[in-house]
Formats: structure tokens, sequence, C-alpha cells
């Protein structure tokens, strides 16, 4: 049984291809997952929805520009896996980022792994430094997975993203918790302050609005 979480890349044997190349694509998607199997591409685990097959898993292919930026949604069978992975590490998208912006963006992630934390990135950012194929646009928002270790550490997160000099481009992303459980760093950071009184929690088999912490506990799976 392959464990999942949230935002992991998983990569497809040969067998999981064939089984995902043999469904009634249209041309243009079925041209896309032909180059994602050539290149041997990753997909990425999408939410695990009630009607999923205990035997598959369900993941998600967000094309590029060049596939006009088509979400396919897609279920594998577990026997079709062949390993799992993670984003590039932040560090890894610098390259990406326009030059005015890379001394913020480098004085940030110092900041960052002196609180304990790595941040990976997903979103058009992730694709386009996993593929070297277009994602970014104008309006390409910079999106980070920050694990942490608890609610303190998670305060002090969104907190030093808050007061970055880093403006563009934006900085979006998730505060993940050990159990598995995310929440959007601006959402947790008016949640905490108290100018919200719930906060939408997403897990790797749903979401839910959350009034108070007993959630910050719960061991899920990611």
């Amino acid at each position: 049984m392959v464990a999942l979480c949230r935002h992991q890349l998983v990569h497809l044997n040969a067998a999981g291809w064939a089984t995902v190349q043999q469904w009634p694509w249209d041309d243009e998607a079925r041209a896309c997952l032909a180059h994602w199997a050539a290149q041997r591409l990753p997909l990425v685990v999408t939410q695990q929805r009630d009607g999923v097959p205990d035997d598959r898993i369900a993941l998600g292919l967000p094309a590029p520009l060049q596939w006009q930026r088509r979400r396919l949604a897609l279920q594998v069978p577990m026997r079709g896996v062949l390993y799992c992975d993670e984003f590039p590490r932040a560090a890894e998208v610098t390259g990406l980022l326009p030059l005015r912006t890379r001394g913020a963006w480098q004085t940030l992630l110092k900041t960052l792994a002196a609180l304990g934390v790595a941040p990976r990135v997903y979103g058009s950012f992730g694709w386009q430094r996993l593929t070297r194929l277009d994602y970014l646009h104008a309006d390409s928002d910079l999106d980070l997975r920050l694990p942490v270790a608890d609610a303190a550490m998670a305060d002090a997160v969104a907190a030093a993203l808050h007061t970055s000099a880093f403006a563009t481009p934006r900085l979006d992303g998730e505060i993940v918790f050990p159990g598995g459980s995310a929440v959007a760093w601006r959402e947790w950071r008016l949640w905490r302050e108290r100018r919200a009184d719930r906060v939408l929690v997403k897990r790797l088999r749903g979401v839910a609005m959350e009034r108070g912490e007993a959630w910050l506990v719960e061991h899920q799976p990611c």
C-alpha cells in the first residue's frame, strides 16, 4: 500500500502509463499524456474522494501552456506506481524568479531555515522547474508547501512570510501540520489573530471549516 500525502508526486511504471493512455482521451489530452509518459514525468496526488476504489489512486496532471493549462484527472491502479517523490526545494526555483527579487527571496529562505522549515514549491513554479515546460505567466503565484511541527511554529512562519520584503511574485501556499492537515498561510494568520472565527483545513480526503483547535493534534493521512 502506497502512503499518500497531498502535493506528493507519483511516477508511474510502464503498466501504469499503459492503463492511463488506453482511456478515450481527446487528441490534445492524448498528446500531453504521451509526452508525460515518454519523458517519465510525474503526476500529483489529488484529493482521494469517496468512490475512488481502494486499489486505485486519484492523480492529476496540470498541463502547461502548450496544452491550454488543462487539468487531467486520472485514477491509476496501485500496481502502476513506480515510486513517489516531492516537489522541488524552494531554493531550486531561484533561477525562475526575476533578478530584482532574488535577494529578498534568498533572505526569506534563510529566515525560514532558521525557523526549521524546509519549504517545497508546487504550482506553476514547481511544475516548470520539474518539466522545463512553460507554466509561468504574469499572474503566477509562488506556491509554498511549509511543513511545521506545531501551532507556534506555524505562527512564526506566517509572520516571516507576512513581513518579508519579497513581494513579486505573490507568495501563496499552505502550512502543513504533522498529521497532514493544511491551511493557507494567510488564512492561518487571520484565524490566529481572531479576525476569522473559522479556518479552512485541507486533508487528503476532503476539506472542512474548523472552529476549534482539536484538529491540530489529529493524526490523519497526509
